[in-house]
């Protein structure tokens, strides 16, 4: 699990998987929201805008990711 420090009040989470390396382009992460390969608090997530806060917990590719 990699703990991943924001300087904002949330980011998007099609931003995110591009920051952290998961997503090469904006449209590879909107891919593979719509493919359902992304889940956030353990659950499938379908929505590219979704915001994410410190706290929540991304997993995509088998990989863990912990926003503080």
């Amino acid at each position: 699990m990699e703990k991943i420090t924001i300087n904002t009040e949330f980011i998007k989470l099609d931003q995110f998987l591009k920051w952290v390396g998961i997503a090469e382009t904006g449209s590879h992460a909107k891919d593979m929201i719509a493919e359902e390969q992304v889940k956030v608090n353990g659950e499938v997530e379908t929505r590219r805008g979704k915001k994410l806060y410190p706290g929540d917990k991304v997993e995509a590719f088998g990989k863990t990711f912990v926003i503080e």
